[in-house]
């Protein structure tokens, strides 16, 4: 990977024009407008999750330089994002991620699925009813850096470091989706065992992986498998689950992230856990159990499940405005309205 703005292919280097200009010409073609200003919001200017995508695989392409796409929510604006572009070395990321202002206690911490990152939020976090900030939890790796964590039990305790960095004590209010809902019940496991509090501990379609299920829940998994035309339940079928949306595609660094993140999907076997969960499942199951009950009550002493419309990505790309009317619902009931 290179760590220094260079002359890509065909003579066309960012050198012959300033870095200011190559980037509008990349954000005018990437967001579709005609006129945008060195200080112009990407947000403001229509920018979201998928885009963001799209700009960044722009950006490695013009200017040799890969940068994780929430990069966006610490430069927001070409100026911002020239400045990073023209320093030596690439920067390196934290670990979490100041994806909306706010200003009460306790902040909400929110885990990313596998292969995502903390953009993964970027409609929910619009619609949740709160008056605290809400932070991303960035896996480690994804800026291309750091080597990736293929273990849940090393996620949790990296996400642990970095939210007590901000928060030294709970009440900890931790919400995760896909994968971040197992590394979220880990983080409860361990904070709990140090003697904290968990306000809240709120899981989205996160399930265990399937050697790890009931041979019940196998064998209905396989039975939907063969009513969708496929004959087996290999790593492929329980992975595409996973995989993000058509027409998006992983930068490098977030592809090695996301094989890190599958391996350490396929080891970990969750442990029970005596608090009270906030389970939400999609509506429509693909490639996961359709009884979340049913997984989750055997492991977790107090399990509540709710169903908001879609599917595993539908949920939180499509439905986003009914995933965060449940969250708020939660936070309410955690923490107090915020009205």
């Amino acid at each position: 990977m290179s760590t220094g703005v260079h002359r890509p292919d065909m003579g066309k280097s960012p050198a012959a024009a300033s870095v200011v200009e190559n980037l509008t010409t990349v954000w005018q073609r990437v967001l579709q407008v005609s006129s945008i200003g060195p200080e112009d919001d990407f947000f403001e200017l229509g920018g979201d999750s998928s885009l963001a995508l799209q700009l960044f695989n722009e950006i490695g392409k013009t200017f040799g330089r890969e940068l994780p796409p929430v990069t966006i929510y610490q430069a927001r604006t070409i100026a911002a994002l020239s400045a990073l572009l023209e320093q030596p070395s690439a920067p390196r990321f934290p670990a979490l991620v100041l994806l909306r202002e706010g200003d009460k206690a306790p902040p909400i911490f929110l885990a990313h699925g596998l292969g995502g990152s903390a953009m993964d939020f970027f409609q929910p976090v619009r619609h949740i009813r709160s008056d605290r900030p809400l932070y991303g939890l960035q896996a480690k790796g994804s800026d291309g850096i750091d080597e990736p964590f293929n273990r849940v039990e090393d996620m949790a305790e990296f996400w642990i470091e970095a939210i007590r960095q901000i928060q030294p004590q709970g009440p900890y209010v931790l919400i995760g989706y896909s994968l971040g809902g197992l590394v979220a019940l880990e983080m409860a496991q361990r904070l709990r065992a140090c003697g904290e509090k968990i306000a809240l501990l709120a899981m989205l379609d996160a399930y265990p992986y399937m050697r790890f299920l009931s041979p019940g829940q196998r064998v209905k998994l396989f039975a939907r498998q063969l009513k969708r035309g496929l004959h087996s339940l290999g790593d492929f079928e329980f992975g595409a689950a996973y995989n993000p949306p058509a027409g998006i595609t992983l930068t490098p660094a977030m592809q090695r992230t996301r094989a890190a993140a599958f391996t350490a999907l396929t080891s970990y076997r969750p442990c029970p856990y005596e608090g009270p969960v906030k389970f939400v499942r999609a509506a429509v199951p693909t490639a996961f159990p359709s009884d979340a009950a049913a997984v989750w009550s055997p492991l977790i002493r107090q399990v509540e499940v709710e169903t908001v419309p879609g599917d595993h990505l539908g949920m939180i790309a499509t439905h986003h405005e009914d995933l965060a009317a449940v969250l708020s619902r939660y936070l309410d009931e955690a923490l107090g309205s915020s009205e």
